[in-house]
């Protein structure tokens, strides 16, 4: 039978499924999910408390815009150097040490009256959360190798949902014990989780090593096009992280503070919904080899919020919920192409290093391109109709990536 150029015919994984006791599987999988939980709090607990960052420390919108995007730009730096970090050290304890840093990494960062922190603080954070993101679809493709788009669903799901509750309580916490120990406290989460990962990772040990034979040819961009722009959205929109420095007056502080705070809550509202949508999608995928209908509709849908927002934004809650739908969609999407089009364990880290090296490095552009876009044109239409385009982008890329067959790399 003929093939497409660049892919192979999907052969029956050489792997058996994971043995052991059902105890030893729930554990591994509990630690999994919790180590998920911690990727993205840190990060969405900042939005909403912005104004108050920049009452205390004097930053301009430029510097929070920044500030904003340093993590996107750590996780587009560092993802490429996963696989050969993962390589020297092992998965199970280059997570367990990226749990950690995260951890000190958002305490440094809420250090009170210490501004060197905020900054060092935001990049070390970055970087541990950039190094779990690459390693938990290669956990899921080498523990769970029948059970990959459910795990996937699962634990994306709650990525998203402790995504929403950072960024719907964070403002309201602030309000309670400041803005520090608001985004400090997440610090907590990411030592539980490294806490859990000791008798997980023992449980994984006892485990039969996935094979890793060499790959020398990199991926096929056609993977890395799709899952790089499904996960534009998953991070918080560009919009959404520029919104409050434009809008805060210092002789306008009451709106002020009810816009970020509505802001808050329609992050929050796109979170939860990426959260039901990472639980619904799962059912398309599992069992499934073709991924082309799901990806083409998800990506379709994604422009069509957009255009929504632009024609018709007295139904922002609509279209809010819709790009949470998809978003979320979009994430469980491009982690299980990195999983199913991946021949081994090893394949995959490579493949999740490059896809996520450049998506984070596209989406690292949005929120200083967006604030550019609007100081040129005092419109976030423009912003819109690019991200609605990524949508398009996404939506042909699927017709190549969602097709059931390895990637070069996992097949050299």
């Amino acid at each position: 039978m003929a093939t497409m150029p660049g892919v192979q015919p999907r052969e029956r994984d050489a792997r058996p499924a994971p043995s052991g006791r059902s105890t030893s599987t729930l554990l591994l999988a509990l630690s999994v999910l919790l180590a998920a939980a911690n990727l993205r709090p840190s990060i969405t607990a900042v939005g909403p408390v912005l104004h108050l960052v920049a009452d205390d420390t004097g930053l301009r919108p430029s510097q929070l815009g920044l500030l904003g995007a340093i993590p996107l730009l750590t996780f587009a730096v560092v993802s490429p150097l996963v696989h050969s970090v993962s390589r020297r050290y092992g998965i199970e304890h280059t997570v367990f040490a990226s749990l950690l840093v995260l951890a000190a990494g958002t305490v440094v960062r809420s250090i009170p009256g210490f501004l060197p922190g905020l900054w060092i603080g935001t990049i070390v954070l970055g970087a541990a959360i950039a190094i779990v993101n690459v390693l938990l679809p290669t956990l899921v493709k080498r523990d769970f190798p029948t059970r990959v788009p459910l795990m996937t669903g699962a634990y994306s799901s709650l990525l998203s949902g402790f995504a929403a509750l950072a960024s719907g309580f964070s403002l309201p916490m602030s309000a309670v014990l400041g803005w520090p120990a608001a985004i400090g406290a997440w610090a907590v989460l990411a030592l539980l989780g490294a806490a859990l990962w000791l008798p997980g990772s023992a449980a994984t040990a006892s485990r039969t090593p996935s094979p890793t034979g060499p790959s020398t040819r990199p991926p096929r961009l056609d993977v890395a096009v799709a899952a790089g722009v499904a996960g534009r959205a998953v991070h918080g929109s560009a919009v959404d992280r520029l919104l409050p420095p434009h809008h805060l007056a210092a002789d306008d502080r009451g709106p002020a503070r009810r816009r970020p705070l509505a802001a808050g809550w329609h992050l929050f509202l796109y979170q939860a919904m990426s959260v039901v949508a990472g639980l619904g999608v799962t059912a398309f995928l599992q069992g499934r080899r073709d991924q082309r209908l799901v990806g083409v509709v998800v990506g379709l849908l994604s422009l069509s919020s957009m255009v929504g927002l632009i024609l018709v934004p007295q139904l922002v809650l609509a279209w809010v919920v819709l790009i949470g739908l998809t978003s979320g969609s979009s994430l469980v999407i491009a982690l299980t192409l990195v999983a199913q089009r991946s021949r081994t364990s090893a394949d995959a880290t490579r493949l999740s290093g490059m896809i996520q090296g450049i998506g984070y490095a596209l989406a690292a552009v949005g929120p200083a391109g967006a604030g550019l876009l609007f100081d040129l044109t005092s419109s976030w239409t423009p912003a819109l109709l690019i991200v609605g385009g990524a949508g398009v982008l996404q939506a042909v890329s699927a017709l190549s990536a969602g097709r059931d067959r390895y990637t070069h790399a996992a097949g050299a």
